[in-house]
Order: structure tokens, then sequence, then C-alpha cells
């Protein structure tokens, strides 16, 4: 049996991939490794956590020593892990440096000591920077252009990674994918914080105009895109992953209170954050040519299951916004550390 190490499993787009990998693939087990930094919720895979082919382990990427000290087998890895929220890196670069930048090479470094036969970087569409209204969208070839610090620090994961496959012909692939959304969302970004506040009827704040423009995909889709270039990828190669669902932001947040029975009487325009970029577009047609790959979910119904997701799981983002979600990793394992 196959052995992933899907590093940041416990994030928003780590446990919905690990959920799609133990349901879909009876012949794989999984090992989920994660620091459990604040996005880190155990609780998004409950139903999951006492599968016999899923184990937890806390480790810190970043920890050369705690990654040796796994005894499992690893054959594959896929490298969810990283601080992702543009605001807080232009509060702190330093974390995303650390993780994004240090934590990739060194994860890099044990699965070249591992002789592992795939990893996969998930990576980002922001590491291109930003668009004009008529510019073509981003393709694989596109030159890296990060405007942010966020988005600088997976520049540089990505070009770590393609570094080891040219220099240490490691079989590295690249996904650089478009905005998420979906179901176990940390609801600091746009989508979970728009829902979340106007079930509370707090105000909703919109950065700037309100006409940065982002290409959506359900987070659903990206797994599967994810797990496809894992499975049928060409080692050394990029794929973009899209969802050919352009938005303003300010049209997502009105979907969303037209959804929850809102008017716009919420919407706050705040001052726009440092250095925003204007819009993101990807093309996506080389997974889909080479990989056979499509979407599921278009836009318009995935906003709405995913509003009516929050709507039935309120204890859930409840627990995350007052902290008691960080509670839960010691009611589960306890003082022990989970070792495979």
């Amino acid at each position: 049996m196959k052995t992933i190490l899907v590093t940041g499993g416990a994030g928003f787009i780590g446990s919905n991939y690990i959920r799609l990998v133990l349901q879909q693939h009876s012949d794989v087990q999984v090992l989920n490794l994660d620091a459990l930094t604040y996005a880190g919720n155990l609780e998004n895979l409950s139903a999951v956590e006492r599968a016999p082919r899923y184990t937890f382990l806390k480790a810190d990427i970043c920890d050369a020593a705690a990654l040796d000290a796994i005894t499992a087998s690893v054959d594959e890895i896929v490298h969810f892990a990283a601080e992702s929220h543009v605001d807080r890196s232009i509060e702190d670069a330093a974390t995303f440096l650390r993780t994004n930048v240090l934590g990739t090479q060194t994860l890099l470094d044990f699965a070249r000591r591992r002789g592992v036969a795939r990893f996969v970087h998930v990576s980002t569409d922001e590491v291109y920077g930003s668009l004009g209204p008529t510019d073509p969208a981003f393709s694989e070839t596109t030159p890296l252009a990060p405007n942010s610090p966020y988005a600088a620090s997976k520049a540089g994961s990505d070009l770590l990674a393609r570094a080891a496959f040219h220099t240490h012909s490691m079989p590295v692939l690249i996904t650089r994918c478009s905005n998420n959304y979906g179901p176990y969302q940390f609801p600091e970004k746009l989508i979970p914080l728009m829902i979340a506040n106007a079930m509370e009827g707090k105000q909703l704040p919109v950065y700037g105009d309100g006409m940065n423009v982002r290409d959506w995909i359900h987070v659903e889709d990206h797994c599967r895109a994810v797990d496809l270039v894992r499975r049928d990828g060409r080692v050394g190669e990029v794929y973009n992953v899209g969802g050919r669902s352009e938005r303003r932001n300010i049209d997502v947040v009105r979907t969303i209170l037209r959804a929850l029975g809102h008017g716009e009487e919420l919407i706050r325009y705040v001052k726009d954050r440092l250095g925003h970029d204007r819009r993101y577009a990807i093309n996506d047609e080389k997974i889909r040519a080479e990989l056979g790959y499509a979407t599921l979910h278009n836009f318009e119904d995935g906003l709405a299951a995913t509003v009516a997701w929050y709507q039935q799981q309120r204890p859930w983002w409840e627990r995350v916004r007052s902290g008691d979600y960080r509670g839960y990793y010691e009611r589960m394992y306890g003082s022990r550390l989970a070792q495979p």
C-alpha cells in the first residue's frame, strides 16, 4: 500500500484533499503532517481521524529532525503547508519566509533523502502578479512577478522546487491555482468572512472599490486537479489550475448577501490593502489537454452550496472565531505526539 505524506493537511485545502484521497483510493495510506498553527484545525478531519489508513503527526516542516524521525515509509509527498494570508504577510513577512521558503527546502531535502517517487508542490496564481482588465490570463510560461510578501515567498518556494528537479533530478511537480472557496475555509478569507459576518449581522469590510477581480474554483475541483497531477502529471512541469469563473469581489459579496436575505447596507468599504493586485485569471488549457481535467462545480451553484454549508455548520466556524478549535488536538491526542 502506498503512503502519501500530506503537509498542511489540517488546513482548508489540505483537509479537503485528505478526505478525497481516502475516499477515492483504497490502496493509499495518508500521513498528515501539520504544525497546527492558527489555520490548522483537526476538527476538519473528524470524519476520518479514526480511519485505519489515516495517521496524524504534529510537526513543523522546518524541523529536519522531526521529519527524519518519521518511521513510516513515504512514497509520495503532496505539499500544501504554507502561510497563505496576504494581510498577515504584510504585517509579518518573516513568518512567511520561514515556513514557505525554508520549510519547503527542508521538506525537499527530506524527500531527496527518502527517495520519494513524486513531490507535488502546491502553489498559487499570485506568484504571477497582477493583470490589467484586458490582459490574457496567466499561463505556465508567464514570468513570475509577485507583489506581496506572501506571493514572493511562494514564488521562492516554487523556484526551490524547480531547482530540486533540475539539480537533483527530483520528481517534482508544481501546481498553481486560483482562489479557492468551499467548506472548512478559515473565516479570515473573503467568502467565509462575508458569510459569517452577514449571519451575525455585522458589517462586511470590502477593500477599496471592490472591483478587484479573482478567478474562483471550488476546493473539491482544486483537490481533484492536485490528485490528477500527483498520479499522471509529468515531472518537472508546472500545471495551472483555474475555475474559469472571474468575478469582481463586490459582486461575490452582493451574491452572498442576497443568499442570506440581506441588503447592501451591511457593506462597508475600507482602505485598500497595500499593494492590492487588481486582477487574477488562469489559463488552464495545459492540465485540461494533457490530463483530461475538468471542473465539476460552477461558481453560482458552488457558492450557494458553500453559503448553505456555513449556515448548517455554524458551531464549526464559531469555534474557529472564538479560538476554541485550538483545543481539539489536546482533547483528541492528549500530551502524546502521534507518531507513525
